[in-house]
């Protein structure tokens, strides 16, 4: 700051204190206009002189409705706390308060003024949102936005653009006071506004902003979808030309897209349409902004499908437009458009008859020879995500054979060596989709020692717990689908057996049950190859625990007492068992409520009675 402006700035502050102290106003004016320049020249400065000669705590009187200084003070406070370093002194001041008395004024400049001061000590400052909070601000703010939103002049929209600005930086990143506003049902207002001042580049801009703020919160969204925004927002979007705007509206219409209800009205307003639109316009583009741009709008295609509703309008049987357009990005030459096809058809994959229907349509080729670009390729995003929608398609009993025969578990096979848990996670989902009731499938894939050695492996991934029940799982449905001495014995061979054992004492019953099933399996098909394995993994205790827990439920008692009896026949398992007294365990079971369990109880005991 030169000088002059330091020397009349001093001057100017020294005179305003002696003037306020003296009551003698003329003067005032004056001081106020010469502080208003020495802010405008610099401002970080001049606020840092004001804070150290204690200026601050002369402001609250002039704040006084009556007064003529009140736009000019409020001015000042609102260029001041644009200095992060200031919103505290602000505060202490007791500046909030008797700003917030000033938005009962009907003076436009007022009120333009106050906002501007309000909205700069709230930025980012959680002192500045708890003083307004406290003086009841943003309610006053919000029933201005309210009673003023008809209002199209050009000064109320600078008006309504401030109040805005002032809600967005008193509730940015706090949960609790966007939770407040939207009690105070800022959300239909906001919507209002965009509607009625389409024309107001900065009123919208800053609607949109406030909406994103807003958005997150899911108590917003039942707002939200009570009103027309996404009428609003696709009309909006349609008209821009700009990079920055478009992506402006997509950063709230993700959000927002979360909401099924809200997907559905954006379907019907015509988002698709403008995505389609966006991806023809980007996909060979190689500017920054196209990638982005062709990125945002395919992820928000690909939630939209997330929505049964929204997913089932534009499948239309198979027929839609929509579907096809989506279905032939996945063998596009562009990756985010081969990864969001890929989603679309685990999105589309939802329901019974659209899978039937897309693979009875070609679909499973193409997604075959996307993930055979990809073996060497290597892109872990989109071999996630084909092997997610040949998963759901392999979901129908009558796909199964059918997607067997197209050579899926041989692609599948190709990713076995992968590192990545995700890719590991859908590679095993897909297979054990693949064999469930195919007896088969299951003994070729059972049989193949390579897999099965990856099984173990997996199966022990403890920092992927994902991964680790899903190789569990898919061991003991190879055993299960197949009934296979064959499978068994490679099962056996690969050190399979701890883990299935292990299995039996996971958290989720449908674990522990395809776990017993799977041992009972093994112990009918070849025991004397099972035994030591079985021995060494503690089976016998494992099924004790099974038995004498309270909570074990009704299908785990009745399967571990089958396995019981079906080791009977090894000499040291059958050792084990009565020396853990089972006899009387399994008596007591026969007055179990679940008639099943009952009468299996009778029958082990039965078995262990005449071999005892």
């Amino acid at each position: 700051m030169c000088c002059i402006f330091k020397d009349n700035l001093c001057e100017a502050l020294k005179k305003l204190k002696v003037t306020l102290a003296d009551g003698t106003g003329d003067s005032v004016e004056g001081c106020l206009d010469c502080l208003l320049k020495a802010l405008a020249h610099n401002n970080a400065e001049a606020s840092e002189k004001v804070q150290k000669m204690g200026v601050l705590l002369l402001l609250p009187p002039l704040l006084d409705p009556r007064s003529s200084c009140a736009p000019k003070v409020a001015n000042i406070i609102a260029e001041v706390a644009k200095n992060e370093f200031m919103r505290g002194p602000c505060v202490e001041a007791g500046l909030v308060p008797p700003l917030v008395q000033l938005l009962h004024c009907k003076d436009q400049e007022v009120l333009l003024q106050t906002g501007r001061a309000l909205g700069n000590i709230c930025y980012d400052s959680h002192e500045g949102r708890s003083a307004v909070d406290q003086a009841g601000g943003a309610h006053i703010v919000a029933e201005h936005l309210k009673s003023r939103s008809q209002n199209t002049d050009a000064a109320n929209g600078k008006l309504l653009t401030v109040f805005c600005g002032m809600l967005m930086n008193y509730s940015n990143d706090n949960d609790s006071l966007q939770a407040q506003l939207i009690n105070m049902g800022v959300v239909p207002t906001l919507v209002k506004l965009l509607a009625i001042h389409s024309q107001n580049a900065a009123l919208t801009e800053m609607c949109l902003v406030a909406f994103g703020n807003l958005a997150e919160l899911e108590s917003s969204k039942e707002q939200f979808a009570a009103t027309n925004v996404a009428e609003e927002l696709v009309r909006l979007f349609r008209k821009q030309e700009e990079h920055e705007k478009k992506e402006m509206i997509f950063e709230v219409l993700a959000p927002l897209a979360e909401n099924d209800v809200i997907k559905l009205q954006l379907v019907e307003a015509g988002l698709v349409e403008c995505l389609l639109e966006v991806v023809d316009q980007t996909v060979d583009g190689e500017r920054e902004e196209d990638v982005a741009q062709l990125k945002t709008a395919s992820d928000l295609m690909v939630l939209l499908l997330l929505g049964d509703e929204s997913m089932q309008k534009l499948f239309e049987g198979g027929k839609g437009s929509v579907f096809q357009r989506v279905l032939s990005w996945v063998p596009s030459h562009n990756h985010q458009l081969q990864l969001a096809g890929a989603l679309a058809v685990a999105n589309f994959a939802r329901n019974d008859g659209n899978c039937i229907h897309m693979v009875d349509t070609g679909i499973v080729q193409k997604l075959l020879e996307l993930l055979e670009r990809h073996v060497e390729e290597g892109n872990v995003t989109v071999q996630h995500a084909a092997l997610s929608a040949l998963r759901n398609l392999a979901i129908p009993v009558v796909n199964k054979s059918k997607m067997l025969a197209m050579g899926v578990a041989d692609v599948v096979l190709k990713f076995l060596p992968s590192e990545m848990p995700p890719v590991q996670f859908k590679l095993l989902g897909t297979l054990r989709m693949l064999i469930d009731t195919q007896v088969d499938a299951a003994e070729q894939l059972g049989t193949n020692p390579t897999l099965v050695e990856r099984l173990v492996e997996w199966c022990d991934a403890k920092e992927h717990a994902g991964v680790m029940g899903e190789s569990n799982r898919l061991l003991s449905a190879l055993i299960r689908h197949s009934r296979s001495k064959d499978v068994v014995r490679t099962v056996i061979q690969g050190g399979g057996v701890k883990y299935l054992v292990s299995m039996a004492t996971s958290e989720h019953v449908i674990m522990q049950n395809e776990a017993l099933v799977a041992l009972g399996l093994m112990a009918a098909l070849d025991l004397a190859l099972a035994e030591k394995d079985f021995l060494n993994a503690s089976l016998v205790q494992v099924l004790h625990k099974l038995l004498s827990e309270e909570t074990s439920a009704p299908e785990i008692k009745y399967n571990s007492m089958i396995l019981v009896c079906a080791i009977m026949g090894s000499e040291p398992l059958h050792k084990q068992v009565q020396d853990l007294a089972f006899l009387d365990l399994v008596s007591r079971l026969r007055s179990h409520e679940n008639k099943t369990v009952s009468h299996q109880a009778s029958l082990t005991e039965q078995r262990l009675t005449v071999q005892s």
